[in-house]
């Protein structure tokens, strides 16, 4: 947002779709409004502003933090992804910019002392809803899978146009490419890649925003991939690489002169540039020289169960929780930490035996259009735990809790040579 737009909706004042806090307010008060606004057409929350509109600027140390944890993901039900930015004005001073769109999934309510309470927004204040009003939100809410939750602050420039085309035409096989930016949205609305709420511009879905965003986690924090490698069998102080990925989810191809598809240099997608990143830490050079003078490379894990466990871990997270999923490489494993309890009655025992419930069925589908997901869908039960059998003369471990799924390959104390 530029300074000058936001210095005018300051000088309009608050209304049923702007409200002004200090951001010193607590967790619950500004949850409150955030609820009302959703419960209505959405609205934008000015951290930073008192109530007259005088400029205090933000003073919270890791406000986005705070907003994102404490008060979005903690205090208000369903989920809400909001857009959130910082405005520098004069004096040194900070504002805060919280916007999000109309809820889908109404009503929202406000979690509390253990209580859920249901507010809705009049004029610029925030009051408890009615029994009347809470029957016509409960009969305006829709049901969803949370991928297809619109993403504040989105549009459709948001989205990799090239990485598009190449989805319809190479993928999917669909040459009636939209020739205009209206013809995309109408088109990726239809898929569920992007969502109209009533009058507002259309914003990309969690799904959409996923596997064919610029860069996602600019608008969806929890979005990428945390890789963190470690020389000893935990966590320690300094880690040998603690980065963070981000990037759409699937690749960007090109027909080469014989005809086929193949990556191009800079069109990796977020499970690529994975495999690429983990590769040096995962194999090693072998001290033998074969028939050849060269070096045969070992493999500490197979590639097939690891990047299964990526795709995984990418395609059945709750995508609704604030977190990163975290790849941990250490001396003697690999970790595969997916955020969110397994989905519906999924339990480790039914995932082991091949039961297939996909919490994000739309990405799983696009997923496997391009050949990242297999056919089936039965990845953990065919490809790794038969391959950590054969390969690595271990069974995988699965650990399932309230917050994360968790996979565990164990390392193989003699390393395997030539692996592909």
């Amino acid at each position: 947002m530029l300074k000058a737009e936001l210095l005018e909706i300051i000088a309009n004042g608050e209304n049923s779709g702007v409200e002004f806090k200090r951001d010193d307010c607590r967790p619950e008060q500004l949850a409150k409004e955030i609820v009302a606004m959703a419960n209505l057409r959405g609205g934008m929350i000015l951290l930073g502003v008192e109530d007259d509109g005088t400029i205090s600027g933000i003073q919270r140390r890791n406000l986005e933090v705070w907003v994102m944890d404490t008060v979005f993901a903690a205090k208000v039900h369903p989920m809400i992804i909001p857009f959130y930015e910082e405005v520098a004005l004069e004096e040194g001073k900070r504002v805060a910019v919280v916007s999000f769109p109309l809820g889908t999934t109404k009503p929202y309510v406000l979690r509390h002392n253990n209580r859920e309470e249901i507010y809705i927004r009049v004029g610029s204040t925030s009051r408890p809803a009615t029994r009347e009003q809470q029957a016509r939100l409960f009969a305006s809410g829709e049901i969803l899978h949370p991928e297809l939750l619109p993403v504040a602050g989105t549009s459709f420039k948001s989205l990799d146009l090239e990485r598009l085309r190449d989805y319809f035409i190479n993928v999917i096989h669909d040459f009636d490419v939209p020739k205009s930016d209206g013809a995309w949205i109408q088109r990726l609305i239809a898929l569920g890649f992007m969502v109209k709420v009533l009058e507002s511009t259309p914003v990309c879905t969690i799904a959409g925003l996923l596997l064919f965003g610029v860069s996602p986690r600019r608008f969806l924090r929890q979005s990428g991939i945390r890789v963190l490698v470690f020389e000893g069998n935990d966590k320690t102080y300094r880690a040998l690489l603690d980065r963070v990925l981000d990037g759409p989810l699937v690749g960007l191809w090109h027909i080469n002169e014989g005809g086929e598809r193949m990556l191009t240099d800079t069109g990796f997608g977020l499970i690529d540039r994975f495999a690429e990143i983990v590769h040096p830490f995962v194999s090693e050079e072998s001290d033998i020289i074969n028939e050849n003078f060269r070096r045969e490379r070992r493999w500490l894990y197979p590639l097939e169960a690891m990047r299964e466990a990526c795709i995984n871990a990418l395609a059945h997270r709750d995508w609704t929780r604030s977190v990163d999923i975290e790849v941990g490489c250490y001396s003697d494993r690999m970790e595969f930490i997916s955020p969110g309890a397994l989905q519906n009655t999924m339990t480790v025992e039914k995932m082991i035996a091949g039961q297939r419930s996909p919490r994000n069925p739309l990405i799983v589908e696009v997923l496997r259009d391009y050949g990242y997901v297999e056919a089936r869908g039965m990845g953990v039960r065919t490809k790794i735990i038969p391959l950590m059998r054969q390969q690595n003369r271990v069974e995988p471990i699965f650990e399932a809790t309230d917050d994360y799924l968790k996979t565990i390959l164990p390392r193989r104390k003699t390393c395997i040579y030539g692996m592909p």
